[in-house]
Parts: C-alpha cells; structure tokens; sequence
C-alpha cells in the first residue's frame, strides 16, 4: 500500500496545482509544466517513451528529458542529485538510502508495473524450451555447451548476452539465478538491446538476457521486428515431468498469474519535496492512464487490476 501512495492521493489533486513555481526553492516548475530530467532503466525504454509522449501531449507546457542508461548509473544519477526521479526494477538499498538521510531528503517509491525477463535464442535453434534449474546451470557455468541439455543438439559453446554488465537485467540474473554472483566467462555485453538482439539473430549459440518490455508490444515496430528476428524461450519453474504445458512464455497473461518465474517489479522513486514536474509525472504514470499505458505494452499494470481471460 505504502509503494502506491502517489496513485491514492489521486492525480486530480496532485495535478491541481498549476500556478506559479515553488517560491522557496526558486523552482519555477509545476505538476504539469516546466522542465525537468529523468533517468531511466535503458530495460524500459519503450514504455516510458510512450509514457513521456502521452503526459507532454496532454500537458503542453511540460518538457521532460528522459535519460536511458544502465541501472547502475541511473543509480548514480539519483545519488548524485542529477536527477530527482529515476525509473528501476528494485528499490534502494539501506546503503542508498542513508546518503538520502544525509541530505534530509525521503526518497518516495511507487511501484508501477510488474514486468519479466526474457531469455531469447537463435531462430535455428531447436531448444526454445528451458527449466529454471538449467538456466541456472547455464548461468552459473556447470552447463557451457547446448549439447549438455540435449544430446541430439548440432550446436557447440553457449554464449550468453546481455545488453549491458551494469544493467537491470544482469544484477536480476545474478541475483536470482547464480549462487556466487558471478557471470561466467562465457558472457559478454552488446552495450544496446538492438545489438543484443543482431548477435542472436546471427549466431546460433547465442542466449540472450531481455528486458521483456522490448518484445512485449504487439502495436510497437520495434518490439515486432524483434520478435520477428529470434525465438522466446519458453520457462519452466518445474524440472520435471518436461511436458510442453508446463513452459511458459512472457506473455502478459502469465507474468499476472505469476506462471512465469522470471518476473521483477518496475518502480519510479523521486527525491523531490515538492509538487513540481516530477510529482505529476509520477503521479500521472500512476494513475489511469498511465496504467492503460503500460496494459496495453504488455507489461502488468501495478495500481489497477487485470482480467485474464482463458479460453477453451
């Protein structure tokens, strides 16, 4: 509840006050216009794209500058004071938190989405479907070549990919997925996800590491024409029986029920004390629309509720 206390003021009332600049501060922005900077996770790109578009359509005199980098120096912008709102999959740490403390400032973090990563591979590989053990094993380095995971495979040395080594997606994999932390040897990083995703199109041992937020929108060119390029692994939380119906992909349906394991939460944490830009801004992403925005890019919507419809 206390994550989602920007949506239950309500963006009516944050969006109220549209006169003058704070006085005291001698900013002279407000919750629908001036100028401000965000930095965002690069993962999520596409949605707050569509997100920043939207607002500024809506609010004419607003101009907000997003900055995409890799979590970590979105981090570091926040710490720094560069930036007072920041977009990220994880919350602050303690450590974090204290240089906040330092400056008698409170970080506000709101949650607004639930998003997934997804593992992608080469067009002609046969092995599309994965257990949450063997990523495991591939991640922590026990398993190095595709014919440990089926011996019929024609594929040599796995290559894993990420985007970025000081990305979101890698801190989550090394998180979650690896005991010591530790990428193995055979990682490297394509510095964008549009070069992440030509390495997999044209290396058949390549594994990829994805924000799905990328692949997610059936309405966005970008998010289409990479799917069109490679496969989306389908993951199983279960290592046996290995039945097709046990494998799930990152469709939104499966990230909502939580069917799909590697999912991760999208957050938007501001230093501001006051009501200026950013507070609408957070406050707008937080809202209504705001939410249909991200429902409709495929990702989970945090602050209003989805209906899964099956069909028989």
């Amino acid at each position: 509840m206390k994550n989602n206390w920007w949506a239950i003021l309500g963006v009516a009332g944050i969006l109220a006050f549209t006169g003058c600049g704070d006085s005291g501060t001698g900013a002279t922005d407000t919750p629908t216009s001036g100028k401000i900077n965000i930095s965002v996770d690069e993962s999520f790109q596409p949605i707050i794209e569509s997100q920043v578009n939207t607002f500024e359509g809506i609010y004419k005199r607003a101009d907000i500058t997003a900055a995409y980098k890799p979590e970590g120096d979105v981090v570091q912008d926040l710490l720094n004071d560069s930036t007072r709102i920041a977009v990220l999959s994880r919350e602050l740490t303690a450590e974090e938190k204290a240089v906040f403390e330092k400056k008698k400032l409170i970080p506000r973090v709101t949650k607004l989405a639930v998003d997934a990563i997804a593992i992608i591979v080469n067009k002609n590989n046969p092995d599309s479907l994965l257990t949450v053990d063997e990523l495991k094993s591939i991640f922590n380095g026990t398993t190095k070549n595709w014919k440990q995971l089926n011996e019929n495979s024609k594929l040599k040395d796995i290559t894993i990919v990420f985007d970025n080594n000081n990305s979101g997606t890698a801190r989550y994999v090394k998180d979650s997925l690896i005991t010591n932390h530790t990428l193995p040897k055979n990682t490297f990083a394509t510095e964008s996800h549009k070069a992440l995703v030509d390495y997999v199109e044209k290396n058949e041992n390549a594994l990829g590491v994805i924000g799905v937020n990328w692949i997610s929108d059936f309405d966005d060119s970008v998010a289409v024409g990479f799917q069109k390029r490679i496969k989306v692994v389908g993951i199983s939380s279960n290592p046996v029986p290995r039945t097709t119906e046990s494998y799930q992909q990152p469709y939104q349906a499966y990230i909502a029920q939580g069917s799909y394991p590697l999912r991760r939460y999208v957050y938007i944490i501001s230093t501001e004390g006051r009501s200026g830009l950013g507070t609408g801004f957070v406050a707008f992403v937080a809202g209504d629309k705001g939410q249909r925005i991200i429902l409709k890019s495929g990702l989970v919507p945090a602050t209003m509720p989805v209906r899964v419809v099956g069909i028989q």
